[in-house]
């Protein structure tokens, strides 16, 4: 009964949510009108306090509704600030299952108690979240692990819950046709199975260790099969701060440079190369180190439960679409927005993939560094243009959903850093995007000469990149060189 009323208040608060999403179209607000900011105003406390509320009540419900909102809170481009910073909290306190829970699964899944299985086993997760917590433990042949259980009954309910929302969705849209929200339940039906599948996203684990090891840099826990299901997941434990927390960073002498280097690297990598896309890259899954024995800078890769796999069209023209936005080819920005669903709302679509402006993207989104401006401009033209994106979203290919949802995240972390929209990370991106598209090439062609045509090119235009990327580190020596001068000439040094 309790877990009805609570669903019955879900449906309460979301309805309260959308119609401040509706307020915040700013459809019948004149910022220029002081009556229209004492509104404004207003629909920002609407807002705060039905974000509290949906918090409350994803962490009473847990399960599917945790993990929707994780989704939402990825949402900067589209929700309220109100929203989406209050529900960044589910990422890292979701709640907790009892110990009790913890044994019973274990015994369920394993058919042993956890004292038959382990020589020590912390009663306290190392971390909470939607479906599962982990618990640090120490096998009888002393191997530490990370053990991964499921909370009890997420998979018995995740399908009443999914229920739930599309009705609630379906309401939503009865009271505002304008915003389409169908995309996020089609996206929960799709990916919750997988990702209460343990079995499958040890196999994904495996998958992406395998594909990226050339990235000596990338570390990926090794699955200890013998101890996993469907439900519990034994892995290697490998400790580290997590990526959002510079002050462990600085303890560690760790740069954050590097570290967004390394990420814009991997998931580069990760999408135009191999098309097989970690979409979960919160900072409770992202954990940074100095390896034990190197001493080198490395990244921890947790959590390999959704994946998206991009079909071979849709990467090569994410490909083309992302090398032309870099390079400012705004006719070929057409084009591959086109091809990849966007119509007439192609603008919009160049600017939520790069969270920038339209004159950025015109200018040259590796031109020049986002400014506070530019996010203030980009946020209100989020709010300007809601019901056009939830439209977009509503069109694209779902592949693009989940890259959205990642791309979020990764300029969360960005931000977090202070390294956000490099030049540097746009022309590796360029790097990975000219070596997909030779190799794709390459499979299709049966003449050598043709093949050694490709090769010549793709090797031209990485020596091209370079000798873009050495040419701004030099104008950025210079520049620093003529500050100092400048700073010289105007303080001389005493006698």
């Amino acid at each position: 009964m309790a877990r009805k009323a609570l669903k019955l208040a879900s449906w309460t608060s979301m309805a309260l949510a959308a119609s401040g999403f509706y307020l915040y179209s700013n459809k019948y607000l004149d910022p220029n009108d002081f009556g229209a900011v004492r509104v404004g105003r207003a629909v920002a406390t609407v807002h705060l306090r039905s974000a509290r509320r949906l918090c409350e009540l994803c962490c009473a419900n847990r399960g599917t509704f945790i993990k929707v909102g994780q989704h939402l809170a990825a949402l900067d481009y589209l929700l309220p600030q109100e929203y989406t910073s209050t529900l960044k909290v589910l990422h890292s306190q979701a709640p907790k299952s009892s110990m009790q829970e913890v044994s019973q699964v274990i015994r369920e899944d394993l058919g042993k108690e956890i004292h038959d299985l382990f020589v020590s086993f912390d009663d306290t997760p190392m971390g909470a979240a939607s479906l599962a917590q982990v618990h640090k433990a120490v096998l009888h042949d002393g191997r530490t692990v990370a053990v991964k259980v499921q909370h009890p009954k997420v998979q018995v309910q995740s399908s009443k819950d999914i229920l739930l929302m599309e009705v609630l969705v379906l309401a939503v849209k009865q009271l505002f046709p304008e915003f389409e929200f169908m995309w996020l339940v089609d996206e929960a039906k799709k990916n919750l199975p997988l990702e209460l599948d343990f079995l499958n996203e040890g196999r994904n684990a495996e998958k992406v260790a395998q594909m990226l090891k050339h990235f000596d840099f990338l570390k990926v826990p090794q699955i200890y099969w013998e101890l996993s299901t469907k439900r519990v997941l034994l892995m290697e434990f490998l400790d580290g701060g997590q990526v959002n927390d510079r002050d462990y960073m600085e303890r560690n002498k760790i740069d954050v440079n590097e570290i967004s280097r390394h990420l814009g690297k991997i998931y580069s990598e990760m999408i135009f190369v191999n098309g097989f896309v970690h979409c979960d890259p919160h900072p409770g899954n992202v954990l940074v180190r100095k390896g034990p024995d190197t001493g080198k800078v490395e990244i921890v890769l947790l959590d390999h439960g959704l994946y998206q796999v991009l079909t071979e069209e849709f990467r090569l023209d994410y490909c083309h679409l992302w090398q032309s936005l870099i390079w400012t080819d705004m006719e070929k920005v057409k084009k591959y927005c086109l091809r990849l669903g966007a119509g007439d709302f192609y603008p919009l679509l160049a600017c939520m993939l790069t969270a920038r402006s339209w004159n950025s993207v015109n200018r040259g989104i590796s031109q020049a560094p986002i400014t506070a401006s530019e996010n203030t401009e980009i946020r209100n033209n989020a709010a300007t243009y809601l019901p056009q994106i939830s439209q977009l979203l509503n069109r694209v290919p779902r592949q693009m959903l989940l890259i959205f949802k990642t791309n979020d995240l990764l300029r969360g972390i960005e931000a977090t850093l202070g390294t956000r929209a490099s030049a540097s990370s746009f022309l590796n991106m360029s790097r990975c995007c000219v070596r997909a598209l030779a190799m794709h090439n390459k499979k299709n062609t049966c003449s050598f000469f043709r093949r050694s045509q490709i090769s010549f090119s793709e090797t031209i235009s990485l020596w091209q990149i370079s000798l873009h990327e050495l040419i701004l580190r030099v104008k950025g020596l210079r520049l620093a060189s003529w500050v100092l001068a400048l700073l010289c000439w105007l303080l001389p040094a005493p006698y």
